[in-house]
């Protein structure tokens, strides 16, 4: 007789139903487990017949087999702990109730305590979209998997309460979901910033189109204070942004324990000393990087010169395209990595150049080399380049109150809004997002504004990827005012944040 019973497993993003098959036949006593497993799966034996023990059920004396199909996906990871244990059991004649509804994910521990796995999201999406009832999963996962509608999802702590729920003695209830509107916990305000006027309407006008950012300048000067500050004004998240940024987020095992979704846009700010892999993604089932938990929020890169070259050269694919695709030989895996990239950089080794008071001492060669690890094309990527100027003692020592993150991001609303409103349907999110084929539809200009393009396109030599980035900021500085049409004002602020690295870079 062969007993079944189903799981989920993961593969990316994409989930896929896994049929857990067990065999009892006669002969000397053995275990095999077949079904392409990896080492974690092939230890789940061991963690099967201590649990069960443990438990108090009887472990079979036969030879079992034990299969996970299909064959050919590979299994990772101790997922299937729960479903081996339960599909041993029905097997074995110590489960006799029907379960043919039910998928059941979990790891166990050797005493029958049930343990949180990664990727619950996804795989309760699918388990839903496959037709099954009831997902029984770790009970620390409960929150995560119970956003799916229309599948009941039973928080699970050990093993004797599943198999007291399942033959009718104790009931388990179903999780609920926990859909905060406000994130609990203050983010940093803008108005902790002194001075930095420009570099905070900058960051306005960056956070209300998605667009890229590098700021540049002295040691202290309070870059990295202003990039922190960003997800305080960022748009507000919609269920669809949150619900795929949390599936994400539930692969790597980062969704918080108390909350169903990731309501509050993400920040990642790296070290400049993590690999390409770590940015990108990666391992032997690819795993998502630094890019793709940034998705829908922003990714920080302080002292952007210090990262490797390789580590800011393969962000210009995923920065283009808003998609990372790992490659290995077990098969190819997207991640989504609509990010907003926030740089951050020194114009030099000592940080002085261009300094009004203090000198450089750098030489030439030096600097130029320093910034020539910021390639040309990575360059072009970023929307707005920002100089951060030394604030000086009055602004510093004023009492005079800022304007709040609170202020600014009402503003940013506002813009997203206007933009919301004109993509619909078109599967554009924000300015920053808008397709070659869109651009001119979008971006009606009046011939003023045209012409002061075309004098700065001629003047500074912009590729056409910077001039099309150019109308972008225009068209995202028009929301800020509410104008349907760019005008020269708005034009013209969009090249001022064009025109900063023809000072740093000029040999380009």
């Amino acid at each position: 007789m062969v007993a079944t019973c189903y799981s989920m497993g993961i593969y990316g993003l994409e989930a896929f139903q896994v049929e857990v098959e067990t065999d009892l036949s006669q002969g000397l006593p053995a275990f095999e487990l077949v079904g392409l497993p990896d080492t974690a799966v092939k230890e789940s034996r061991d963690r099967v017949r201590s649990a069960l023990k443990n438990c108090g059920f009887k472990f079979p004396v036969s030879r079992i087999t034990m299969n996970l199909a299909p064959a050919d996906k590979r299994k990772e990871g101790p997922v299937y702990d729960l479903p081996l244990l339960i599909s041993l059991l029905k097997a074995s004649g110590q489960l006799l109730c029907g379960i043919e509804d039910c998928a059941f994910l979990g790891e166990l521990s050797l005493s029958g305590e049930v343990r949180p796995i990664r990727g619950v999201l996804p795989m309760a999406i699918h388990a839903k979209e496959r037709g099954f009832r009831r997902l029984f999963v770790p009970a620390q996962n409960a929150l995560e998997g119970a956003v799916v509608e229309g599948l009941e999802v039973y928080p699970v702590r050990n093993v004797p309460q599943l198999i007291g729920h399942l033959r009718g003695s104790e009931e388990i209830l179903p999780a609920k979901a926990v859909l905060e509107d406000e994130p609990q916990g203050a983010l940093p305000d803008f108005s902790d910033v002194k001075g930095q006027a420009e570099a905070k309407r900058a960051l306005e006008i960056a956070a209300s189109g998605g667009h890229n950012v590098l700021l540049i300048g002295p040691p202290g000067t309070g870059k990295s204070m202003l990039a922190k500050r960003v997800p305080s004004i960022l748009p507000d998240i919609t269920f669809e942004e949150s619900l795929e940024t949390t599936k994400i987020h539930s692969i790597a095992g980062l969704v918080p324990k108390d909350s169903s979704l990731i309501r509050r846009r993400p920040f990642r700010a790296p070290h400049h000393t993590i690999s390409t892999a770590g940015l990108s993604g990666g391992g032997p089932t690819p795993r998502p990087g630094e890019l793709s938990l940034a998705h829908n929020g922003v990714l920080f890169l302080d002292e952007l010169p210090e990262f490797s070259r390789s580590a800011m050269e393969v962000l210009r694919q995923p920065m283009e395209d808003g998609t990372v695709t790992i490659s290995r030989v077990n098969g190819a895996a997207t991640y989504p990595c609509s990010i907003m990239l926030v740089a951050a950089m020194n114009p030099c080794p000592c940080g002085f150049y261009g300094h009004p008071t203090r000198p450089c001492t750098c030489s030439p060669r030096t600097v130029e080399r320093y910034l020539g690890k910021i390639s040309g094309p990575l360059l072009d990527r970023l929307d707005l380049h920002i100089e951060v100027p030394p604030v000086e003692f009055d602004q510093l020592a004023s009492k005079e109150k800022s304007e709040t993150s609170a202020e600014i991001r009402s503003r940013v609303n506002a813009a997203r809004k206007l933009q919301t409103q004109r993509y619909q349907g078109t599967g554009v999110h924000c300015n920053a997002d808008i397709p070659p084929s869109l651009l001119k539809e979008c971006c009606p200009i009046t011939g003023a504004a045209e012409q002061l393009l075309k004098r700065a396109f001629e003047t500074f030599g912009f590729s056409a990827r910077a001039y099309e980035r150019v109308l972008k900021v225009a068209r995202t500085i028009a929301d800020l005012d509410q104008s349907e049409k760019i005008e020269s004002v708005h034009a013209a602020e969009a090249v001022q944040y064009r025109s900063m690295d023809r000072k740093y870079w000029q040999r380009n």
